[in-house]
């Protein structure tokens, strides 16, 4: 009896559809430096583009969405689910003062739908425009068999660079600098398995209507990270920045710890924000302690500038002009590298 690929479940005429699909929003992500590959085997980026630079540092990070990917499928909207790919991968270059350069994604999924991968990798190219880079290349896996046919999970590396001397990080931070706070725009892409076991135990639905949101709680749920990259970059480039602390898994404190050297701490004023409504709905619904919810979610803070006092008020006053709210939260103090809650 014959067989074939497609019997076994792997369809490569929808994977060469949903490749047609995204390549006019792939496009837009471009950079002067990007290099066409013919065979389309690898990206390429010009790195003669770096001989302004004294002595370049590459950066890298690779991250993914988690079971963020989960709310997605189960409101079958996939077009944001890449942005936030970007976000997660992005912000943790920036925190060392890396420009974003390029990015590649993975996907692998039970099966290949063109147009949700196109919707997805459509939401990897809009996120890598807002931070500046490009999307340079990806793969498309699919796994039947291994993954149901609407199941799907994805991940991406980036890759920036950053001058050595203007390599930002503990070293620089000082007694008397400041902690600025920059709104995230909800949850993120972290804490989702706490929110999932919250909806469960408490019976909450995604299309459920929560007054304290404003809207259902899938729509708040898949509110998209806010990428920071291109607003941390600026900010550094006119102003004097000592550190960055991107807040994703662990939380608030646990993540600006990893931006201080061992003989400071970072004292941080509880009653300088108040947490968006999400994290209220989430802590009551699911009975969750202080502890738990400062240890797992960003609580409204998605990431932490420290610079000197004396650049605090232009700081802010760029941050405003780039509609990123942003406020003071906290100072630096002799300690032992720790950041804790006054």
């Amino acid at each position: 009896m014959m067989t074939s690929y497609a019997a076994a479940g792997v369809d490569i005429a929808a994977g060469d559809r949903a490749v047609e699909l995204m390549k006019s929003r792939v496009a837009m992500s471009r950079r002067p430096e990007v290099v066409d590959d013919a065979s389309g085997f690898a990206g390429l980026f010009d790195v003669s583009a770096l001989r302004g630079y004294t002595r370049p540092l590459l950066a890298t990070s690779t991250d993914g969405v988690g079971t963020k990917v989960m709310i997605a499928q189960a409101l079958d909207r996939h077009d944001t689910i890449g942005h936030d790919l970007v976000g997660m991968v992005v912000d943790d270059l920036v925190v060392c003062g890396a420009e974003p350069l390029f990015m590649t994604d993975y996907i692998a999924c039970g099966k290949v739908v063109p147009e949700r991968i196109a919707g997805i990798v459509g939401g990897v190219a809009d996120g890598c425009r807002l931070a500046g880079c490009a999307l340079v290349g990806g793969e498309t896996a699919e796994h039947p068999g291994a993954m149901g046919p609407d199941d799907y999970d994805l991940a991406g590396a980036g890759t920036g660079v950053v001058e050595a001397d203007a390599l930002l990080g503990p070293a620089r931070v000082r007694a008397g600098d400041v902690v600025l706070a920059l709104a995230s725009s909800g949850v993120h892409s972290n804490g989702y398995s706490l929110v999932r076991h919250v909806m469960k135990s408490a019976g909450l639905t995604l299309d459920r209507e929560l007054p304290e949101l404003g809207r259902t709680l899938g729509e708040e749920l898949l509110e998209p990270t806010r990428i920071y990259a291109a607003d941390c970059l600026a900010l550094a480039r006119t102003h004097e920045v000592h550190a960055y602390a991107h807040i994703t898994g662990g939380g608030l404190t646990a993540n600006l710890a990893r931006s201080l050297p061992p003989e400071l701490d970072a004292l941080l004023d509880r009653s300088s924000w108040t947490p968006p409504a999400i994290f209220q709905v989430l802590a009551g619904h699911g009975r969750i302690a202080q502890a738990d919810l400062d240890q797992t979610f960003n609580l409204g803070v998605g990431m932490c500038a420290i610079v000197p006092a004396g650049t605090v008020d232009d700081a802010l006053a760029l941050l405003r002009e780039r509609e990123v709210p942003a406020w003071v939260l906290g100072e630096i103090v002799p300690g032992q590298g720790r950041a804790a809650y006054r």
